[in-house]
């Protein structure tokens, strides 16, 4: 069993693991787009009907889903 003071084991100083990459700063528009109010503050464009509060939810999701990908292919280990 290694112990995490062992230089081979997990989380040893061997171990070449950096989360500390730019492209995690991506991953705060998920976050902050939907706390912006002067974006709900709209009822017109519809879209099928459905007021701009509505539809935009669910572009938040698609935004949410994009930034994610996006940050997990440029910041996965080639090997």
């Amino acid at each position: 069993m290694t112990t995490p003071d062992d230089p081979g084991g997990p989380g040893g100083p061997d171990q070449d693991r950096s989360d500390r990459s730019p492209w995690n700063w991506l991953l705060i528009l998920p976050i902050i787009l939907p706390l912006a109010p002067f974006l709900f503050n709209f009822d017109e464009p519809r879209i099928f009907g459905f007021p701009r509060f509505y539809w935009l939810q669910f572009l938040f999701i698609a935004v949410g889903v994009t930034c994610t990908t996006i940050v997990y292919q440029m910041t996965k280990r080639r090997r």
